[in-house]
């Protein structure tokens, strides 16, 4: 038996009603935050700061990676970093540029191992370049103005655990302030 006219209907605005939902929600699953999707990466071997031109692993304290919106002009790997400071630097210089980073990754000093040295007066962590040691700068928490110090001079040291903050301030001193709000004054007062 043919269907009938109203049911044919019927299946016509049931399946424009799924041919409009499934795009609206897919937009919904696929459009979220950008900066989700993307795991920072290891930072071995011999790869050099972007900024100052560094070995990464041949310096003290934590370094960086920043992730852009158009992969150039480091060849579609993110920017690399040997310090905070450096990684600061060099994405405020290229946001400047009219370029737009979608993630900033820093070595979170709550997820490792951190070994602590004295080089000469200065306190220095050890440098953590695997990719299981970076936190996104927006879960961040960082210390500026302690006597810690990275391969850039005065490092600006973050942490994921505000507990770890709270140790880190007590031992080594400094200002606790969100990653975030870092900017080139904060830079500038180091």
């Amino acid at each position: 038996m043919p269907p009938s006219p109203r049911s044919a209907i019927t299946r016509r605005r049931a399946l424009a009603g799924v041919a409009v939902a499934l795009p609206v929600s897919l937009a919904g699953c696929l459009g979220g935050d950008p900066a989700a999707s993307i795991e920072p990466i290891t930072l071995s071997g011999q790869r050099a700061c972007d900024e100052c031109g560094m070995i990464l692993e041949d310096h003290p304290g934590p370094v960086g990676q920043v992730h852009f919106e158009d992969d150039a002009p480091e060849g579609g790997r993110p920017a690399q970093f040997c310090s905070s400071v450096c990684t600061y630097t060099y994405r405020f210089d290229a946001e400047d540029a009219g370029r737009r980073p979608i993630v900033t990754f820093l070595t979170d000093y709550s997820r490792v191992d951190k070994e602590v040295f004295r080089a000469g007066d200065d306190v220095v962590f050890s440098s953590h370049v695997e990719a299981a040691a970076f936190a996104p700068t927006t879960e961040l928490t960082v210390v500026v103005g302690s006597e810690v110090s990275g391969a850039m001079g005065p490092a600006i040291v973050p942490f994921g655990d505000g507990a770890d903050v709270e140790s880190f301030l007590a031992e080594y001193g400094g200002q606790s302030m969100d990653a975030e709000a870092v900017d080139r004054g904060t830079l500038e007062a180091l």
